[in-house]
């Protein structure tokens, strides 16, 4: 049970606050306290320098010119709130990406409807400066009709490059095939994936029956023209379940929600991702569903809105093991991401949540309290039985809005880290608690905010932000964050304090509210709402960049699996579904879980960066979907590894060691044969498997 704090004169702060937008009251954001060192990392938004080639505006949905009315009709009461549309603005995604294969990551983001989606090619191999071109036209993968949501990648049909899936709200997904030239070609209906009027969110890839090849899952959400399903529990019909495609290969997709075993349940699903959370070989799902502002059971609503997750029995069939997991817990859940956050070898799992301002400031528009801690944006510890445990918000205390998340070593000190961005379109006014939640970790799991990192970078309080994606842009060993937003609140418009300040929290200072509505009399509720007359800008993509960096060392890794290159081999092309153990020499180990599609409607780099404070050198291990275990040691800081799958492992007890040492050298010698790896990466790998056989035996 987490620990909680009752929030005293709640209606009476909620209301003094509706009353504060009516008034104008207009702050500025506290100054940030502190002062930067010889580690402190700070972040850069190139995207606001117009020769950074980023040009990105997020438009409107369709749905917006209802909203329009809305506003424009007068008075509008809290009972008719329903009928303002969800996502007017849209929700766009991200996707980081190599799509050229030219040794840098491009950046895929979704646009609206007769707005082209941008895929911006990175130049930095090509003139050694860190800019942008827009090449989505020229790729093939615009998809302008749409009005596209989530993105994710992988390489569907084993032939070396990533495919891309990019989802519509209620407009049918696209697929898109890479050609291996800089182009893709649109399989969606050929592919058997382009049918339906769902309103897709977020979406992974995944092998869910260990063939080689990569699977597909699409959450799904409700209609958008209103908010009925996310308000009312009358109204549960109106949700969407999820969906699987299973690949049967030459590209086509059955589709086998209904037989997988995740049909049964429909909920407003954000968050979706396939990940082997027990490493026991095979790909798991995971989706965040939202409770919205309905009441949970305990305040005598029903409980909507879990982190679900659901067994995989290795053949693609899933079972809900969310109760036996202990993951029964109500929440908004909104983005997923995933990593080792206390080093104990344990796969570990964020979730972005509403947050404690807007759960407290909205309680009286509705029929329970909430109080302190039970609405936070959560890390839940993995254990070694496949549990999980919630985590409290420690010296944090409370925590803003979340969509998009992700877990990177921002500062590669050798701990997983976590950063989440997000926006609440209430409908009244805009949550604008969350001006960039970079959370440290001290290395246990516990956590404190940085401030200082981001403070010289783009206002993000006045970005409605959604889709969040990490990963190494400019190529020296730090991480950058990329974030989207629908929408973006105009300098010359208020922003007024959350008047539930002060919840003795870190992100107080900088938690705000968009007011673009007022109240027609401050002291009544019941008298309605009337428009402000600020209308919000287009949406905007920030490229922040890990301007300064410490003397902190690093490792650069990517897995590929050998399917169709090695006899025996069984795992995807982008070793989707594989989970990565970095130790350090006389260090912490630390995990990366290979996820294609997490955060919110994202997609992280496929290359990961592994800190390793002032230590030199380390050694990898990946387990493979499937089971195989493969160990590289003397990993020193500073290199690029791609690692491939060798379909020996070293721990299997019921192999000799000829045999095994037989299965190592044939098989490395293919993939040198093929010009996978050089000749003395060959050696290093076959030295690296015999260590680690006669270690274990």
């Amino acid at each position: 049970m987490l620990p909680t704090k009752k929030i005293p004169d709640l209606a009476k702060a909620s209301i003094i606050g509706l009353s504060v937008f009516f008034l104008g009251f207009n702050s500025s954001n506290a100054d940030l306290k502190g002062h930067l060192n010889g580690g402190q990392i700070v972040f850069k938004d190139i995207a606001t320098d117009i020769d950074s080639g980023i040009t990105y505006r997020r438009t409107e949905s369709a749905t917006d010119v209802s909203y329009d009315k809305i506003k424009q009709g007068g008075i509008l009461f809290m009972e008719n709130g329903v009928n303002i549309p969800a996502n007017s603005r849209g929700a766009p995604g991200i996707a980081i990406f190599d799509y050229d294969e030219d040794g840098d990551m491009d950046i895929y983001v979704t646009n609206g409807p007769d707005t082209p989606n941008s895929l911006y090619s990175n130049q930095l191999n090509e003139t050694g400066k860190l800019t942008f071109i827009d090449k989505s036209g020229e790729a093939g993968v615009s998809a302008t009709p749409q009005d596209s949501s989530g993105v994710c990648y992988g390489d569907i049909d084993n032939d070396g490059d990533s495919d891309l899936l990019v989802l519509g709200a209620g407009s049918g997904n696209l697929l898109f095939e890479n050609n291996g030239d800089g182009t893709f070609v649109d399989i969606s209906h050929s592919s058997n994936i382009g049918g339906g009027t769902l309103h897709a969110s977020s979406c992974s890839m995944g092998d869910i029956d260990n063939d080689g090849l990569i699977d597909l899952a699409i959450a799904n959400s409700f209609p958008l023209e209103n908010r009925l399903p996310i308000m009312s529990f009358e109204h549960d019909f109106l949700m969407e379940h999820n969906e699987i495609f299973r690949n049967t290969g030459n590209n086509y997709f059955d589709d086998v929600s209904e037989e997988s075993g995740i049909q049964n349940i429909a909920r407003v699903t954000w968050a979706i991702s396939f990940i082997d959370y027990d490493q026991d070989g095979d790909s798991d799902l995971i989706v965040a569903n939202d409770q919205g502002p309905r009441a949970p059971a305990k305040y005598g609503g029903q409980d909507k809105g879990y982190i679900r997750i659901y067994n995989n029995d290795g053949t693609g069939i899933f079972s809900d093991i969310t109760d036996e997991l202990g993951m029964n817990q109500f929440g908004a859940w909104m983005g997923l991401s995933f990593g080792d956050l206390n080093g104990d070898g344990h796969l570990d799992l964020f979730a972005s949540n509403i947050g404690d301002y807007a759960s407290v400031f909205t309680a009286p528009m509705f029929n329970f309290a909430p109080v302190i801690g039970e609405w936070h944006s959560s890390w839940f510890l993995g254990d070694k039985d496949g549990g999980f445990t919630r985590q409290t918000s420690g010296e944090l205390v409370a925590g803003p809005f979340g969509w998009g998340a992700s877990m990177p070593d921002y500062d590669n000190d050798g701990d997983t880290d976590i950063i989440y961005h997000g926006g609440l379109d209430v409908g009244i006014y805009m949550d604008a608690s969350n001006s960039g939640a970079l959370l440290n970790n001290d290395g246990n799991g516990n956590f404190s905010r940085d401030s200082i990192a981001l403070s010289n970078s783009t206002n993000h309080a006045r970005r409605n932000v959604r889709g969040v994606a990490v990963g190494d842009l400019d190529n020296n060993g730090f991480v950058d964050f990329v974030s989207v937003s629908n929408q973006d609140w105009p300098e010359s418009a208020p922003m007024v304090p959350y008047p539930v300040v002060p919840l003795n929290s870190p992100f107080d200072s900088d938690s705000f509210i968009w007011p673009t509505f007022s109240q027609v009399d401050p002291g009544d509720l019941t008298k309605g709402f009337i428009w402000n007359g600020i209308e919000p800008h287009d949406g905007s993509l920030s490229v922040e960049i890990s301007e300064t960096v410490n003397n902190n060392n690093w490792v650069k890794v990517k897995v590929k699996g050998s399917i169709g290159l090695v006899d025996g081999a069984k795992v995807n092309r982008n070793g989707i579904g594989a989970v990565v153990q970095f130790t350090p020499k006389k260090g912490k180990s630390v995990l990366w879980p290979v996820v294609a599609g997490s955060s919110y409607a994202s997609q992280d780099s496929n290359e990961w960066i592994f800190g390793l404070g002032h230590k030199h050198k380390g050694s990898l291990e990946v387990l493979w979907p499937g089971g195989i275990r493969n160990r590289l040691y003397n990993v020193h800081a500073g290199e690029h590894i791609t690692i491939p799958e060798i379909p020996c492992s070293y721990d299997d007890k019921s192999t000799g060691f000829r045999t095994y040492l037989h299965c190592v050298v044939d098989s490395v010698h293919e993939l040198h044969d093929k010009g996978s790896i050089s000749r003395k990466f060959a050696h290093r790998l076959i030295k690296s498997a015999v260590r680690a056989y006669k270690k274990t035996h």
